[in-house]
């Protein structure tokens, strides 16, 4: 890429509703939501056996009016950030994990207002090689950022319009659902000056594919159909094996816990089940949760599982014995329209508010499960 290029680049990176990086972590003026314990707490012994209090939840506001179409929340090691993919805005939020220190990286396609729902601008993001990931609805593509400097170091035009993008760090490739095309796309990160994205095939999902998780540990993939069935990729072949039943009506969010072979299905109607997939994808446990279930979550040091629901604004707490058996701590009441939750390394829940276009960030109140 040439000087003039890169200038051209870090121009339309920052083109933006706010600045490009280095942004501090101010907190939204907007008035809290209540952060209440709706369900009893079944086991809460430093509270003498009731609920704990949970403290008010801070709150970070991404546009300067109106709401946002979130479709992603998803915390990365790599960085130790949360990504906030805040769709319209043309903007990736990170926040630092270990301090909420918030940069932004903006230009990621043409902003536009909120509208309801999540079709537009870039609305889910991944970090991996020092680079971060995201996706871009309008322009149907996926680009490689360097967030430290602003910099646009990569993109390739894809086949059809994304839904999620992941790092897959064992065979450094970037793989883009196209649930229109029925397909995963897969990219290859070149290590050229500058590197680049180069397609080097893609996965066919009939009937799917929604959400989509990585376990590089054992080399696979899960991914949803969105009638109630699941299926696992071999990572270095490309391969799809049988699908296997999830419990869900409408299959949604995923989450996984690769020491356990644990897989969690969030069903749309009001659902968690989990799976075991080291041993076939056998149900184990269900609960359930108020509906409109989305973007889940699992805190794997806490062995707690999130379950946000549009319907009601509310948050599900599920412990997960170690045999993948559901125990509900408690329900907390977030925002109206609620449905993306993720957990970082610091037992913090992150939660995003699309309709006043916030992300809400507070310590889970519930003790860890340990059998």
């Amino acid at each position: 890429m040439t000087r003039r290029a890169r200038t051209r680049a870090r121009s339309w990176l920052c083109a933006g509703l706010v600045a490009c990086h280095g942004r501090g972590g101010s907190e939204s003026n907007a008035p809290h939501p209540s952060l209440s314990i709706v369900a009893p707490a079944l086991a809460a012994p430093e509270n003498g056996g009731g609920p704990p209090t949970p403290a008010l939840p801070k709150r970070f506001r991404l546009t300067p009016m109106g709401g946002i179409g979130f479709d992603d929340l998803f915390f990365t090691s790599e960085s130790d950030s949360v990504l906030a993919p805040a769709g319209g805005t043309g903007c990736v939020e990170l926040f630092d994990a270990r301090n909420l220190e918030r940069t932004s990286v903006c230009g990621i396609g043409s902003g536009g207002a909120y509208a309801g729902g999540h079709g537009e601008g870039t609305t889910s993001a991944d970090f991996g090689a020092g680079l971060l990931f995201a996706i871009d609805r309008g322009s149907q593509s996926v680009l490689a950022i360097d967030p430290k400097h602003s910099d646009l170091r990569a993109n390739a035009r894809l086949s059809g319009e994304p839904d999620y993008v992941r790092w897959v760090s064992s065979q450094q490739e970037v793989w883009v659902t196209e649930p229109g095309t029925e397909q995963i796309e897969i990219f290859a990160l070149e290590s050229a000056s500058p590197p680049r994205l180069a397609r080097v095939g893609a996965i066919a999902v009939p009937g799917g594919p929604e959400s989509l998780v990585i376990d590089d540990g054992k080399q696979r993939a899960f991914t949803h159909l969105w009638a109630g069935r699941t299926v696992q990729i071999e990572l270095a072949t490309r391969k799809v094996g049988e699908s296997f039943p999830n419990g869900c009506k409408g299959s949604r969010g995923i989450a996984l816990d690769p020491v356990r072979g644990q897989l969690f299905a969030g069903c749309s109607e009001g659902k968690a089940v989990t799976l075991d997939v080291d041993h076939g994808g056998k149900i184990v446990s269900s609960a359930s949760t108020p509906s409109g279930v989305d973007i889940i979550a699992l805190n794997r040091t806490l062995h707690h599982l999130y379950l946000p629901a549009a319907s009601d604004g509310s948050l599900t707490i599920l412990g997960v014995g170690a045999l993948g058996n559901f125990n509900k701590l408690g329900v907390l009441s977030l925002a109206k329209g609620t449905h993306c939750a993720a957990s970082d390394d610091h037992n913090r829940i992150w939660a995003c508010s699309p309709e006043d276009g916030t992300v809400m960030v507070f310590d889970d109140p519930f003790a860890p499960v340990t059998e």
